[in-house]
């Protein structure tokens, strides 16, 4: 429900920032009730946050898009993990050209992808999963061969190179999140820099392909994937350019001169 969403954001943060002068510490020597009886902000033209609406399949047909301007969308979200078949070269002319049409101002921000860490398949093929229970003590490392699936007792991800930096970077102590935090399990011995013994520390279902995040750990591996490069690459000969280019695994500053140097 795209429109429905942007609606709500949009209606959420002016009532907010109508409000806002109100949450001020107050004397209670006698009873101050206008914030309980304040009339609901309606003038959308006073909003100062912008409302950022990620496009996707549901969202970025021609009749849409306009209708999602009208609803209060400040800024199109462009996720270039989806940047593919012509998508975004037919959505961009159409973005700039209702903004314009409309007497709107409307930003583009190009979403890069960034390195991917993910779990491997499970095995029993693509709808079976294992379960997490707290306090399980199991295996977790990079796949020994094209078989080495996940199962009990065992969790394993794919080698590549950041995904093998990040098993190298853990340590005992070290918290893994899966699936952005449903489940999470804690680096209890530190077997080899492919393999790492952990305890389920918020267990779940474990089904394949889950993303793995590590976020008080350091990995040496690159910002920028090399479809990154080339996404932004793509972005920057958009004409007009994207307004934002966001960096989806930026660790240190390092990290953003890359992008500054492609922008160069």
């Amino acid at each position: 429900f795209p429109l429905e969403a942007v609606r709500a954001e949009a209606d959420a943060v002016l009532e907010a920032e109508s409000v806002e002068h109100y949450l001020v510490p107050q004397v209670l020597d006698d009873y101050f009730v206008d914030e309980a009886n304040k009339p609901r902000e309606m003038d959308d033209s006073k909003r100062k946050t912008k409302v950022v609406a990620s496009l996707g399949p549901a969202s970025w047909s021609e009749e849409m898009i306009p209708q999602m301007i009208e609803a209060g969308t400040n800024i199109f979200r462009l996720n270039c993990s989806h940047r593919r078949d012509g998508d975004f070269e037919r959505v961009y002319p159409l973005i700039r050209k209702y903004a314009k049409d409309m007497g709107k101002k409307v930003e583009c921000l190009g979403d890069l992808q960034g390195p991917k860490f993910r779990v491997a398949e499970v095995a029993g093929g693509p709808s079976a999963h294992i379960d997490l229970h707290s306090g399980d003590i199991l295996e977790f490392g990079i796949c020994q061969n094209d078989t080495d699936d996940i199962r009990p007792g065992r969790i394993t991800m794919k080698p590549t190179i950041e995904q093998n930096a990040l098993v190298k970077a853990c340590m005992v102590g070290t918290v893994l999140l899966i699936e952005d935090g449903l489940m999470e399990v804690k680096v209890m011995e530190k077997v080899s820099e492919t393999e790492l013994k952990i305890q389920v520390v918020r267990g779940g279902k474990l089904k394949a392909r889950k993303g793995v995040n590590v976020p008080d750990v350091e990995i040496d591996c690159a910002a920028l994937t090399k479809k990154d490069i080339e996404d932004a690459e793509f972005i920057l000969k958009l004409d007009p350019p994207c307004e934002y280019i966001c960096v989806s695994f930026a660790q240190k500053a390092q990290d953003l001169q890359e992008l500054i140097d492609i922008m160069d």
